[in-house]
């Protein structure tokens, strides 16, 4: 892997211990489990985060997400009037709303599902889902004309939109520069980003990418106990953890049934991310940086605030501390809680070089959200605020050392 880039996260020392961070026993003890043996009677993180007294509160109305994974089934019954217009940088076939593997259509239900059908229920129900397409394990592979130019054009994609928030499950052991420039285009626009750290803690323990870079949200796997995920990586790039054992998904692309198993750090990040738009839902004139400050200020630890934990970073994350109780420190809005450096500035033109262009196509929304959840449908073709912009997709990387990378990096589904 190449050499990582200096992580400036301004914190000197890091807890080596797989510890029990107690918090979410503080909110689980005593909370009676569904005996039903349905899906939603498998989230269990709903219970432990209080969910339920979340959402009389709110629901994440307002804050639209950027999926950028393997596409949105926007026809799942959990997803209907949830998908927004976003956009395929894959130039395979079909479009956003074609997904290949089912994987970014989960995270997309973990993230705003309504539970209608029976499906997932979303930690942030009201929250919108622009799906930004992306080839990711067996399908990268098949498209060999596919560089790291789809990943760099659906984060720049993402960072022009009005999504606040971008949610990246999905990880590789190799950086790129287009990339990283990527990322820090998209902070400079104001958008609080997380990534899976990735799920090879027990083997090779690497830094993956994009959740080592400075301005990204590592965000790692716990299980309901509080403790890390055995798989989940701690390679310095740990800031917050979250649910991600036991955690059902869809089992494959014909979207007909879930699976139980582990959903991993993917999962962790797709609820890290809804936490996000929770507390940005309540505090619309916040910055990325103030609502990340108050989830890492809440994150539940049992150790010395301040100190970075190497497998679960500040703690596991707990949004019911500042919506239901008021807490947190915002801090100041212009200076990042990782790298302790000003966000502000003009931005770089957000055009990748060397490219062509391609319209976004539509997401197939459908009936309305569930209303015991208080989820208002919104349809693309009615939101004035939704995706509208043009994303130049790279034909070829002319730049040999582009191409090299593209031979050697392989991505996938964290």
């Amino acid at each position: 892997m190449t050499a990582r880039m200096g992580r400036a996260r301004g914190r000197v020392r890091v807890l080596g211990a797989l510890a029990v961070a107690t918090s979410w026993s503080v909110v689980f003890v005593g909370a009676a489990q569904p005996a039903a043996a349905d899906t939603q009677s498998k989230q269990w993180y709903l219970s432990a985060m209080q969910a339920e007294d979340m959402w009389k509160v709110t629901t994440g109305e307002g804050i639209k997400i950027a999926v950028i994974d393997s596409g949105v089934n926007s026809s799942t019954p959990s997803l209907q009037g949830q998908v927004l217009k976003g956009i395929d940088a894959t130039e395979a076939s079909g479009d956003e709303t074609d997904d290949y593997s089912g994987h970014g259509t989960t995270m997309a239900e973990i993230i705003a599902g309504t539970g209608k059908g029976g499906g997932l229920k979303g930690i942030a129900p009201g929250t919108k889902i622009l799906p930004m397409r992306i080839a990711l394990g067996e399908f990268e592979k098949e498209m060999p004309s596919i560089t790291v130019q789809d990943t760099v054009n659906a984060i720049r994609a993402a960072a022009d939109s009005d999504a606040r928030i971008i949610s990246m499950s999905f990880g590789g052991f190799y950086s790129s520069p287009q990339e990283h420039e990527a990322i820090k285009y998209a902070e400079s626009k104001g958008k609080l980003l997380f990534a899976a750290v990735g799920n090879e803690g027990h083997k090779e323990n690497k830094e993956g990418y994009p959740a080592a870079y400075p301005e990204v949200v590592g965000v790692a796997s716990a299980d309901r106990d509080g403790k890390v995920s055995y798989y989940s990586q701690h390679a310095g790039t740990v800031d917050v953890a979250s649910p991600g054992s036991n955690v059902p998904r869809w089992c494959d692309t014909s979207f007909k049934s879930y699976c139980d198993g582990d959903g991993g750090t993917s999962a962790a990040t797709a609820i890290a991310s809804a936490s996000a738009a929770l507390v940005w839902s309540l505090h619309p004139d916040w910055t990325a940086n103030q609502v990340l400050n108050v989830l890492l200020d809440t994150a539940g630890r049992d150790w010395e605030d301040g100190v970075r934990s190497k497998y679960l970073g500040h703690g596991l994350i707990r949004p019911s501390m500042n919506v239901l109780k008021g807490k947190g420190d915002p801090g100041a809005p212009d200076i990042s809680p990782l790298t302790k450096k000003k966000t502000t500035g003009a931005a770089k033109s957000s055009e990748p070089s060397a490219s062509t262009s391609a319209s976004p196509q539509p997401a197939k929304n459908g009936a309305a959200g569930d209303k015991a959840v208080a989820v208002e449908e919104t349809n693309s073709s009615d939101d004035g605020n939704q995706l509208a912009l043009i994303v130049g997709v790279a034909a070829a990387v002319a730049v040999l050392g582009g191409v090299a990378y593209a031979v050697v990096r392989r991505r996938k589904a964290a």
